[in-house]
């Protein structure tokens, strides 16, 4: 790979990005983050996205940094951190030159990424069709084939259900009742119990649906519509773990990077 740069561009900053980011960076790579201006990830507290909000965030010992220009993002990596800068649409591509893109909104669709955007493409999730959109796609639904690493066709479909976390799928994602602003009254940690109130939406209260940790929410003064997800409630509550890179992260982070370095064969010298 000497013949290669080490630069990584990663679409999108949210808790699965920042997972492969945490590997990526571990290995030696450059990370480059873009993100749309006001994201909304619920799992803050493990979020580079974060920073766009705090200006700086920092994940298992990792910094990422707000950028506002190409000069920025060269200043912070030069720090040996992690530059978030919003370009939803990738226009800094031509003046990065990464060799490696990869797509990790988890949209569920392909929202504009193509081959020829750099050498080595690779997509997290199901949207995306190996060797036709992308050099690589990374099987993101929980299970056996969490982590599989498809170089032609496309993964599982979305089942639209969450991960099973003792016991509870679908009833752990706690999402807005009407449409409104976000103001939450719990914080990232707080262990809550079946029916308080841990946020508003304007004036209608949002109610914890199970007792748990409060491991996901929201950024205050957001914009939502009716069944938005603003909330996770984690029902291991004291054990479980906020504040680093989940298993699935961590997972699909890993598998990124296999991805790569097999991708990385077969370019020409």
């Amino acid at each position: 790979m000497n013949h290669l740069n080490k630069l990584v561009v990663i679409r999108g900053a949210g808790d699965i990005a920042t997972g492969v980011a945490v590997r990526l960076y571990h290995c030696g790579f450059q990370v480059v983050m873009t993100e749309i201006a006001r994201p909304t990830m619920i799992r803050c507290s493990v979020s580079f996205s974060q920073c766009l909000y705090d200006d700086s965030k920092e994940v298992e010992g990792i910094t990422a940094v707000k950028a506002n220009n190409i000069d920025a993002i060269q200043r912070i990596l030069s720090k040996q951190q992690i530059p978030v800068i919003v370009d939803p649409d990738l226009m800094l591509l031509k003046q990065l030159k990464p060799t490696y893109l990869v797509d990790a909104i988890l949209a569920k669709s392909n929202i504009g990424l193509k081959k020829e955007l750099a050498p080595i493409t690779i997509a997290l999730g199901p949207g995306f069709n190996a060797s036709i959109d992308c050099d690589a796609v990374i099987e993101t639904n929980r299970g056996h084939y969490l982590g599989r690493v498809i170089y032609s066709g496309v993964t599982m479909e979305n089942t639209g259900v969450p991960g099973n976390i003792g016991g509870y799928t679908y009833q752990r994602v706690v999402r807005s009742p009407c449409a409104g602003v976000m103001q939450h009254c719990v914080e990232l940690g707080d262990i809550v119990t079946e029916g308080d109130i841990i946020a508003h939406i304007n004036t209608t209260p949002v109610y914890a649906p199970l007792s748990g940790m409060v491991r996901g929410l929201l950024n205050n003064d957001l914009n939502v519509d009716e069944d938005f997800k603003i909330a996770d409630i984690d029902p291991r509550g004291l054990k479980a773990d906020y504040t680093t890179v989940s298993d699935k992260a961590r997972s699909i982070g890993g598998s990124v990077l296999e991805a790569m370095l097999h991708l990385s064969l077969a370019l020409p010298e």
